[in-house]
């Protein structure tokens, strides 16, 4: 089972190694913080992250050198996700993804097959490719009503409440094929699993994941081991994944992408129903996506996306999580429409989140000015925003996503 490294781990790693395109690893895996918080429950110790300083050396690291490389608007792009067409950017989504060089691009809708989508995926990529820097290329393959690419070439993938149902051992061969396939479409990053933990009690009522069949199980004991079979399965097969919803949409009656105002008023921090999200990176996901919800019992002021007490707190601190911190879409999703598109990106990197949704591609430019705005007169914003960078980066390299 591997380990959580810490980021000066990674960067130690990475001044002895430089970087290369072969260097990906198909098989590797402002709010106040409660003083009295109770940790969550986890199987794992940890601490929070805290930013590396540069080793001097006469020779900087590929990391030093492509952030030295990338001007201030090319780092904060590196931050944003834009949503594209699954079938291939649109005339309108085309110019922008070309002019700003987002750090990621999401694929939305019904994709067509896996040739397609291959085709698809490679005028994305080197639309955003920056510096040597090309893209994360994600979409949502969870299974059931949650598959984007289910065309020729696509394993049509049962949904979760089926999964769940498996053995360890046959989920992780299902999700490493699933993964072999994303890969030769040009996907490398899965948005996927769901930990969230669906009460029998609220199945029915619980829109965004109990009504579509997205939960493994309905306990922290039944989802958690599908969860790390799923995680370990797309890391064979090279994918990234993305633990989510943190810290859990389970026990919520309304969509956020399609209502407003979405409360949790059960959670609270240390709650058993995070046990899933800590058994995901127990096994090694390279992302956790954070949710729009605002969670009452936790931080009533923000939405978890905004939130530094669940991402420095919870995330970073409790479950010493020092991977990349993803947001659920805060760019298309009605939860935050009545939000400045601007401030929606600044106020994720400000609570310490690293990579921003946008499923609104017309908002990437509103995203990273608003970025550049902030970091340029906030000098700790903008320590905060290059951290996020260097995250970012590092994930990207060991994927094989950045060329010195």
């Amino acid at each position: 089972m591997r380990t959580r490294s810490t980021a000066l781990v990674v960067l130690s790693a990475l001044l002895l190694a430089g970087c290369s395109d072969d260097q990906s690893s198909p098989t590797a895996g402002p709010d106040t913080v409660p003083s009295s918080s109770v940790p969550l429950p986890t199987k794992t110790t940890g601490q929070p992250t805290k930013t590396p300083s540069a080793t001097p050396t006469s020779t900087p690291s590929c990391l030093d050198a492509k952030l030295q490389d990338l001007t201030l608007r090319q780092r904060a792009a590196q931050l944003i996700m834009t949503g594209i067409s699954a079938n291939g950017m649109t005339s309108a989504q085309r110019p922008i993804v070309q002019k700003q060089k987002p750090g990621g691009v999401l694929l939305l809708g019904a994709g067509g097959s896996l040739a397609h989508t291959r085709t698809a995926t490679a005028a994305a990529t080197k639309a955003a490719t920056v510096e040597g820097i090309r893209p994360l290329v994600a979409a949502d393959q969870e299974g059931g009503q949650i598959q984007r690419l289910k065309g020729a070439g696509f394993t049509r993938i049962p949904a979760a409440t089926v999964q769940g149902t498996w053995t360890s051992d046959k989920l992780t061969a299902q999700a490493t094929q699933w993964a072999g396939q994303l890969k030769q479409a040009g996907i490398n990053t899965d948005l996927a699993p769901v930990a969230d933990v669906v009460p029998v009690s609220l199945k029915k009522q619980n829109a965004p994941i109990g009504s579509l069949d997205r939960e493994f199980g309905n306990t922290p004991a039944e989802i958690g081991p599908p969860v790390q079979a799923f995680v370990r399965g797309m890391m064979a097969g090279g994918v990234i994944t993305s633990v989510k919803h943190f810290p859990g949409i389970g026990k919520v009656r309304g969509n956020t992408d399609f209502a407003a105002d979405v409360l949790d008023n059960v959670t609270v921090r240390g709650d058993d129903d995070l046990q899933p999200f800590a058994d995901g990176i127990e096994a090694g996901t390279e992302m956790l996506m954070v949710s729009t919800v605002t969670y009452t019992k936790i931080d009533p002021k923000n939405r978890a996306a905004f939130s530094s007490t669940v991402i420095q707190g919870m995330i970073r601190g409790d479950l010493g999580y020092d991977g990349v911190v993803i947001t659920d879409d805060v760019g298309a999703a009605a939860n935050v429409a009545k939000v400045p598109a601007g401030q929606r990106a600044t106020r994720v990197i400000a609570a310490g989140g690293d990579i921003v949704i946008n499923g609104a591609a017309d908002l990437t430019a509103a995203m990273v000015n608003a970025l550049v705005v902030k970091a340029q007169q906030d000098e700790a914003f903008a320590k905060q925003l290059d951290a996020s960078v260097r995250r970012v980066l590092a994930l990207k390299q060991k994927h094989g996503l950045v060329t010195c």
